[in-house]
């Protein structure tokens, strides 16, 4: 599944300086050096991330989720990375999970979560691979960042949802402030693919001193007749 970001923080040069391997996150060009990095940090990934700096967007991501879908639906976590995620929307309710992303090693990690029914990788730059409409909703949490996921793949989550279905993104607002995550927001709304129906700025990653935001899209119904695939 996953994007060339394993559910990651998308931190950028800004603020605090970060530590560990999340120092070189931001670095990343290539779809091989994001696999190096993520089979180096998927032992260490949540204790960095969850623990020592406070990954809140899980949480966020989950919330609002919640606020719009029903718990029974099916939900694909796009980028899962070591199941952060997953583990954040159980703690919500959602039980049929499935996840995927970019790098075997953060799919394993995920797997020993136990959350998700079906794990699978992807690239999502690529296109998730699977049916138009295989799921309910659809979760990337810290996937669109610097140097990694094209905006203009957030077409692919959207395309795997059913219309109707909601897709919840969560970003930091480094990225957010480059402006071309907005603008394909603009461009997906004018295309009548999705519709924002919220934008939340709230903590993203506050060990690091990093805010962020949480945008929820609900697909259209004439989505199905547009072309998003990358």
């Amino acid at each position: 599944m996953s994007d060339h970001h394993a559910n990651g923080p998308d931190l950028p040069p800004e603020g605090r300086p970060p530590q560990g391997l999340l120092a070189t996150a931001y670095d990343l060009e290539t779809g091989e050096e994001t696999l190096a990095h993520y089979q180096r940090w998927a032992a260490t990934y949540d204790q960095e991330i969850g623990v020592d700096n406070e990954y809140a967007q899980p949480a966020r991501c989950a919330a609002a989720l919640d606020e719009v879908a029903d718990r029974s639906g099916s939900v694909l976590d796009v980028g899962c990375g070591t199941g952060l995620s997953g583990i954040a929307l159980r703690d919500v309710g959602f039980a049929d999970l499935d996840g995927c992303d970019f790098s075997p090693p953060m799919l394993e990690r995920a797997a020993g979560t136990g959350v998700y029914r079906r794990l699978f990788e992807a690239d999502l730059n690529a296109g998730l691979g699977i049916q138009d409409g295989t799921y309910d909703h659809a979760v990337a949490v810290g996937v669109f960042s610097f140097a990694h996921i094209r905006p203009d793949a957030l077409r692919s989550v959207i395309r795997a949802v059913r219309p109707g279905g909601a897709v919840v993104v969560g970003l930091n607002d480094h990225f957010w402030d480059v402006g071309t995550f907005p603008a394909e927001l603009d461009a997906i709304e004018a295309d009548g693919l999705a519709s924002v129906v919220s934008r939340e700025h709230g903590e993203h990653l506050p060990g690091a001193d990093i805010m962020g935001w949480v945008v929820v899209l609900v697909r259209s119904g004439r989505a199905a007749a547009i072309r998003i695939d990358p």
